[in-house]
Formats: structure tokens, sequence, C-alpha cells
């Protein structure tokens, strides 16, 4: 098996329509209902101090903690993958995927979450906003890292369980740290997204990230599960450079 794991985005669409038809339960959501028991503590100006927001966006962001609560339906809540509208899931571009997509990705992508953990696609949230890197002091420790402690790779793990399998991160550090790399017990293969500058090859961030929503639209599309098989991505100028890359660190250049 091949398990691709993304970040989450802080632009979000709850307003258009819902294209998948399907939806599951977040599988921890009792750790997300503890910390959410904290958050609704906070008064919009902790909300502004505690992730460096603007007083409007502290409002909503305050408002989402307190009206977040249980159970999920497709009324107060809609598909993971659904919700996220930042530059990962422009290249993702999950809306176009039939539903016989979305069902593969549900077995074959997860996304790593600051207050949910760990989401498949189809896995109904709630509006929010709670990057990882956080310093949300709470029960476990000082910050999100120690909250998820052991939880998110073990929730990795139990689908990573033959020697053959392996884990694709297309997160960024900020949310493939919570994944404890050292405890992941398959090899892990990340994919570098470069673009020549001034006859260099640089990461440019907001390149970089929609090309890994293209990269894991790729896998989907096509049912990857042979890792040597994204070798085979091409995309938005994208293409293997295997003379930059190095052991499972595989560079994708274009320019």
């Amino acid at each position: 098996m091949m398990l691709t794991v993304i970040s989450p985005a802080k632009k979000l669409d709850y307003a258009s329509p819902v294209a998948a038809s399907a939806h599951t339960q977040p599988n921890l959501l009792d750790h997300s209902q503890e910390l959410l028991e904290g958050l609704k503590k906070l008064s919009p100006q902790d909300v502004c101090a505690l992730m460096g927001l603007s007083d409007k966006l502290g409002a909503l962001n305050y408002e989402r903690f307190q009206e977040w609560h249980t159970p999920f339906n497709s009324d107060n809540a809609r598909p993971a993958v659904l919700a996220f509208k930042g530059d990962v899931y422009q290249g993702l571009d999950a809306e176009s995927m039939s539903d016989g997509d979305l069902n593969w990705a549900q077995d074959h992508l997860r996304i790593l979450s600051g207050l949910y953990g760990v989401l498949r696609p189809l896995d109904l949230m709630q509006p929010y906003r709670l990057e990882m890197g956080t310093k949300f002091a709470n029960s476990r420790g000082a910050d999100l890292y120690n909250f998820w402690d052991g939880i998110i790779s073990g929730e990795l793990n139990a689908l990573l369980t033959t020697p053959n399998d392996v884990l694709l991160n297309l997160a960024s550090n900020e949310y493939f740290k919570a994944a404890q790399e050292k405890t992941i017990n398959s090899r892990i293969v990340t994919p570098v997204f470069m673009d020549d500058k001034g006859g260099k090859y640089k990461i440019i961030s907001f390149f970089a990230k929609k090309a890994r929503g293209l990269m894991a639209a790729f896998i989907i599309n096509n049912k990857i599960t042979e890792v040597e098989d994204i070798k085979g991505f091409v995309s938005d100028g994208y293409s293997f450079n295997a003379a930059n890359s190095e052991g499972d660190k595989w560079v994708f250049t274009r320019g």
C-alpha cells in the first residue's frame, strides 16, 4: 500500500454545493472535543494573540470555536477534502473528482490537522483554524505536538502494516513533524518541487503547495499504489529530476 499525507489549509469553503454524496465521521473526534473544551474558554483577543490574527479573523475563529459541536452531519459540516480551499487544494481539485475517485482517495489519502489529527477525505468537519505549530497549552503539554504525541503516527501506522508499504509525504514540515517520522513503520518518500530561478533550483512556497495537490490528484486519478510510478508525474511543467534527487527525497523541477 502507498498512503499519501497532505496538509490542511487556512482558507475554507462552506458555501458552494457539495459534490460528494457520501461522508464519514472523523476517527479522532473525542480528541478534538477535548481540544475544543480549552479553545472555547479563549476570548476573541486571546484567539488573536494565540494565532497572530487581525481583530476580524480573531472574532471569526472565536465564533467558530463557540459554535463547534457534535454530532456532525451534512447540515453543519462538510467533507474535509471539499472544505479546504488553499493552494494544495487548488491543485487537488477534488470538486472535479467522481464519487469513485473520492472513495478510492478515502483509502489512500490522509489530511493532517491541528484540530482533527488525521482526516480521511470524506470525513465531515466543522470550520476551524488551528495550525499544527500553534503553541496552545493543553492538558497534554505546551503545544499541539504534545497533544497529538503518538496519536497521529498511530493512525498512520495502523494502515502501514507490511514491509512493502510506503508513506508518501506531501505535507509541509510543520504538519509532518506531528507524524513523528522516526516512529513510522514504513519507508517514507518525500517529493520536493523546485523552480528554476536564475539558473538555480529553488522551492517557491506557493508553487510547491499547488504542486503537492497536483501530485495527490495524479495519484488518485490514476489509482497509483506503487511509489515508483509517481516518477511519471508530469504536470504544470514539473517532471522528475533524477540528478537532483537523493535517496527517498525525490525532486521534481520545472524551468
